[in-house]
């Protein structure tokens, strides 16, 4: 029972499924998109860049993260042991 419009690569596409499950699992069935996966890629990009700017402006103020008695982690000054 070969379906005669089956590509090479279609994978699970080329299966009969019904429409709930096609609906659940869209990601399976959707082609890949170049232009919204390096949207994508580029937020996530900029918010690393971002989180690594945080914390190194920080360190530099002279702080530096600790983890707390309820396992948070929190950002505390650098004290001296003559203070």
């Amino acid at each position: 029972m070969a379906n005669n419009n089956e590509k090479a690569g279609d994978g699970i596409r080329s299966m009969r499924s019904t429409t709930a499950f096609r609906v659940i699992n869209f990601e399976l069935y959707a082609k890949p998109n170049i232009v919204i996966m390096s949207i994508g890629l580029t937020c996530f990009g900029i918010t690393l860049g971002y989180l690594a700017y945080m914390r190194h402006k920080y360190e530099s103020m002279g702080y530096y993260s600790a983890v707390d008695k309820d396992g948070k982690e929190i950002f505390e000054k650098k004290k001296s042991k003559w203070d």
